[in-house]
């Protein structure tokens, strides 16, 4: 103990005095290289550290400056930009200070004058002492402990590596499917480079020949028995397909009336509402993945569909508690929709009354309603994200879903895999452990009873939920009265060798020594959010439609395009200078642009060209829906 305050005092000397060549020394000996290296808190430091050491010469009396030894400190700092302190080159907050070299007198100019302010130094000063405080109590630390966390870091890595390993095999698989289709592609492109060869030279291909190539070609965008019915011998054929594959990647979807949809959604009647929600939703589950997809998106989000910068008493959220069944279940539906994918949570994330709604909604709506699995799968998704996680257990929801859980066989596979899902992401924060330790008979029982589920994935959350909360001691000990041990023995004989693994990690876990944490996990909620979950647009949003259109009724994409497209012309004209030598393509663009709007509404319209002899023409068009 004496001598780590030792050392202390020493490198807090070294820093009053300026003297960074002692100070560096000091640092390397008392700072382990794994913390020196790595440690995100301690590289920050350093970093400021070092440019205390660099600007210490003009911080004595105007005058005084010694330019030579601060030109010195320079060339020294210089070099650690460009060793150790190019890892935090694409920080923001150190951004700034990589122009310092190259600034003749840092202590005028505006960007540095916080450096040389009187409270910068001592304020380094002391987060310099808790750093070594903190650091040399830790180096304390028994090597045998030390290995022991170790292990338990080892285990809880394990687990993670485990998911990581699914979601690596998906993407292989998709990289593997993406890789034979450019080696096809290469392949195709070769023979037809030879065939062209040969074309030059005067020999005929047969049209066997370019079927067998076509149908090499299109095999993975068209049904084998639509391939055969195309006769791809005939001229113009090929590339009709190929332009029409693309068009299918990136179709235009007509943007939007935003305010006047809004508008319906809160004052029309209920089956227009209903329509209108169900329309928007397909407008998301239907599109393409990707780009498209990516657009409609950000087009709700931009126009602020679900309203979270209205100040209005009555807003579209105001949905979830109609009194029209359908509407609630149908806006459900559209949240559910959002929460989807990343940047709808995020924007769900956004809106403070959201939660509130969702849990409200939870608690009165029908059991097995197509309603509440519809909520209980969006705050699931929701719950990737910290602050939401926090507000949930604030919220009392996982007593919640303990008491649902409890009575598992009155759950469909959807509801219960989005309420163990959830439950177990809650358990992942220490709050959540908390509020599981106050109940950890109940909450074990309620686990335990699920570990013999016939769905793996339900599986693969209660253990992840079992590991999580059976490092609070508490609820280790009431564990071990249940004998929690003997029970998880029985399902090791599973022929799924990576659950086995899951049930000894959970008993290592479940026999492990209660050790006191050197640095609590932190709640705190502007942390990065753990949102790195792949887009996924399932199919259960649209099952079971029970809203259907009445004949000649309009909904979906049609209701959207006819009734709330957001161009909306009755009359424009436009006077140009026009030549008929050369005519102004503009005009033709504008009105072919126009022309391709509303032929999506099936609008009627007039053209009219009035010619002047100033060579000015007047187009007038009169669009009548």
């Amino acid at each position: 103990k004496k001598k780590n305050i030792l050392l202390c005092n020493q490198n807090v000397h070294s820093f009053n005095d300026g003297d960074y060549k002692v100070f560096s020394e000091l640092w390397a000996k008392t700072i382990p290289p794994e913390i020196r290296d790595f440690d995100p808190v301690a590289q920050k430091l350093e970093f400021y550290l070092q440019i205390h050491f660099t600007i210490y010469p003009l911080k004595s009396p105007v005058g005084s400056h010694d330019k030579g030894e601060f030109e010195n400190r320079i060339t020294h700092f210089k070099h650690y930009l460009e060793t150790r302190g190019a890892a935090l080159s694409q920080t923001t907050e150190f951004l700034p200070f990589y122009a310092l070299p190259f600034v003749p007198n840092p202590t005028v100019h505006p960007s540095f004058q916080e450096l040389f302010q009187d409270s910068w130094m001592p304020e380094l000063r002391e987060r310099l002492e808790k750093f070594l405080s903190v650091t040399l109590k830790a180096s304390n630390t028994p090597r045998l402990l030390t290995l022991y966390n170790k292990q338990l870091s080892i285990q809880q890595m394990q687990l993670h590596l485990t998911e990581v390993e699914r979601k690596s095999a998906i993407c292989m698989r998709r990289f593997t499917k993406l890789q034979a289709d450019h080696h096809n592609l290469i392949g195709i492109t070769a023979e037809l480079v030879d065939s062209l060869e040969a074309t030059v030279r005067g020999k005929m291909i047969s049209p066997e020949y370019l079927q067998g190539v076509c149908m090499r070609l299109f095999s993975g965008h068209m049904r084998q028995s639509a391939a055969q019915s195309v006769d791809f011998t005939r001229p113009g054929t090929v590339s009709h397909c190929l332009r029409r594959i693309l068009t299918i990647y990136v179709p235009l979807l007509p943007s939007l009336d935003y305010e006047k949809l809004k508008k319906d959604l809160v004052n029309g009647s209920d089956r227009l509402k209903a329509l209108l929600l169900q329309a928007l939703r397909w407008r998301l589950t239907r599109s393409l993945h990707g780009e498209q997809r990516d657009t409609v998106l950000q087009a709700f989000i931009s126009n602020d569909l679900l309203e979270r910068y209205s100040s209005k008493q009555k807003t579209v959220l105001n949905l979830m508690k109609s009194k029209n069944e359908i509407v609630r279940q149908y806006m459900a539906r559209l949240i559910n929709a959002f929460a989807s994918l990343c940047d709808g949570r995020m924007y769900l994330s956004q809106i403070p009354s959201l939660l509130r709604f969702l849990l409200d909604s939870l608690k009165t709506e029908e059991k097995e309603s197509v309603t509440r699995e519809n909520v209980l799968a969006a705050m699931q998704k929701l719950s990737l994200r910290r602050a939401q996680q926090s507000a949930m257990i604030r919220d009392g929801l996982i007593g919640w879903l303990v008491k649902e859980l409890h009575d598992s066989d009155c759950l469909s596979d959807y509801t219960l895999e989005y309420a163990i899902s959830l439950l177990m992401n809650l358990c992942l924060r220490t709050q959540g452990k908390k509020k599981c330790a106050e109940e950890a008979k109940h909450v074990l029982i309620v686990l335990t009873e699920l570990l013999g589920h016939e769905n793996h994935e339900i599986r693969y959350y209660v253990n992840g939920a079992l590991y999580s909360i059976l490092s609070m001691p508490e609820i280790r000990e009431e564990a071990k009265q249940m004998s929690m041990e003997e029970i998880l023995r029985c399902y090791t004989k599973e022929e799924n060798s990576e659950l086995n693994r899951q049930i000894e990690f959970i008993i290592k876990q479940l026999n492990s020594v209660d050790i006191p944490e050197l640095e609590p996990e932190s709640d705190d909620e502007e942390d990065d959010d753990d949102d790195d979950e792949e887009d996924v647009m399932e199919a259960d949003l649209d099952k079971e439609e029970v809203l259907q259109p009445q004949p000649k009724e309009l909904s979906g994409e049609s209701l959207l395009t006819t009734e709330y497209l957001g161009v909306n012309i009755t009359l424009q004209q436009w006077s140009q200078p026009w030549s008929w030598r050369h005519p102004n393509t503009a005009h033709f663009a504008c009105l072919l642009s126009l022309m391709h709007q509303f032929q999506v509404l099936k609008s009627t319209f007039k053209v009219n060209l009035i010619y002047s002899p100033t060579g000015h023409t007047t187009y007038n068009f009169f669009f009548l829906h």
